[in-house]
């Protein structure tokens, strides 16, 4: 399965298009589901009995709105982001999952505060729902391991939680909250040391001694085996170390960022999709995860931005979103973007949920619709501000 990348001139052109659709496909899940907070679809469809595994996608629809209207100014997009936001504003209390940096850093409140802040009206009410989704992730902590656990078991630390670990430090640097930083800190040093190894790749799960602390084995639940490189907890690793280096400028996230993105373009066939797993058999690499490759350019912009605000890179940044833009292009083309399958209702068709499980596989999954909105908004922002391809 390939894609045919766009020319680097035709770039805004593609991307304003699959914003569109993205608009289009999002209202149209919305009219035709309200209320409802859809993982993956079966055949296209979004409403459907298969297993969900973990409640951890609610965020994902509201930040799709959020990001609307950031882009275009339209106030139902507004209307529509603070409802659904407010649908789940209780899972602030959530302590069954470690997701609530999707839900209420990535997603809905954070945007909410930020878009009252740019309006010069700041409601601290909002910025106090992600604070307080922050302390509750915080809970996770094992002191012995120090790390923050996974849904599955206290012994168990994903990759995934990169991703959700920001949430905590935007807390601690809120509240000026130093045990909450230092909770943020050793947890990216455990997972930096336990689950990325030395050529920058990643282990999905790493696997504690509760008793001692002491890392056991590195395994997975959604990889190919516990020492392949499962891409969409790569693709993690990338935008997460790179968030925190954002949020704390710490230059030991940004060397860990920089060493996984480093691999990941590596493992890139001709067309920039990742496949589900980078060490699968060949045959199974076939199968593409079109959501990996929406988180990848999505964290290499964010990437650039860290390289910018530390103060570092020299002509990185503008090499990353470079690359960022024709990774991001190759999805918004057949055969991954859904337009104009009128009757596929997702965004971006082959991503892939759960191979084992045989949930979600090459489907739309809702993650992967966010951060492609996420691409593609911070893809045209800067062809807004200039940014240039030419002789990158």
């Amino acid at each position: 399965m390939t894609g045919k990348i766009p020319d680097s001139s035709d770039l805004r052109r593609v991307f304003e298009k699959a914003f569109e659709v993205a608009q289009h496909q999002v209202k149209r899940l919305a009219d035709n589901h309200p209320d409802y907070f859809p993982l993956y679809t079966e055949h296209g469809k979004w409403r459907h009995g298969g297993e969900a595994w973990t409640n951890w996608c609610e965020g994902f629809l509201p930040g799709m709105m959020w990001l609307f209207h950031e882009r275009t100014g339209d106030a139902d997009w507004r209307r529509r982001a603070e409802h659904y936001s407010r649908l789940i504003e209780p899972r602030k209390d959530d302590r069954e999952v470690h997701d609530l940096g999707f839900l209420f850093y990535h997603g809905t409140y954070r945007r909410w505060y930020e878009a009252t802040v740019r309006e010069g009206k700041p409601d601290e009410a909002l910025q106090a729902v992600v604070v307080h989704a922050g302390r509750t992730l915080a809970k996770r902590f094992q002191e012995k391991g120090q790390y923050l656990c996974s849904f599955v078991r206290p012994e168990s630390c994903f990759i995934d939680i990169m991703m959700n670990v920001p949430v905590i430090w935007y807390a601690g640097l809120a509240a000026d909250d130093e045990k909450l930083l230092a909770v943020a800190r050793a947890h990216c040093e455990t997972t930096r040391r336990y689950l990325v190894r030395g050529d920058g790749s990643t282990a999905h799960e790493a696997m504690f001694d509760p008793e001692t602390g002491e890392c056991l084995r590195q395994t997975t639940h959604q990889g190919y085996r516990g020492d392949s490189c499962w891409s969409r907890g790569l693709a993690w690793a990338v935008y997460g170390f790179a968030t925190c280096a954002k949020l704390t400028k710490g230059a030991v996230w940004l060397d860990t960022a920089v060493r996984c993105s480093d691999y990941l373009v590596q493992q890139l066939a001709a067309d920039l999709v990742p496949a589900w797993d980078f060490d699968a058999p060949a045959d199974q690499r076939q199968q593409k995860d079109s959501s990996a490759g929406a988180i990848m350019a999505a964290g290499l912009f964010e990437l650039a931005d860290a390289f910018e605000l530390i103060g570092q890179g020299g002509t990185a940044p503008a090499n990353l979103r470079a690359y960022g833009m024709m990774a991001l292009g190759a999805l918004c083309c057949d055969p991954y973007l859904a337009s104009p399958d009128s009757d596929w209702e997702g965004i971006l068709k082959h991503g892939v949920y759960h191979v084992h499980k045989n949930l979600g596989v090459d489907e739309s999954v809702m993650w992967g619709e966010f951060f492609f909105c996420d691409a593609l908004h911070r893809a045209l922002t800067l062809l807004d501000e200039g940014f240039g391809m030419k002789g990158r």
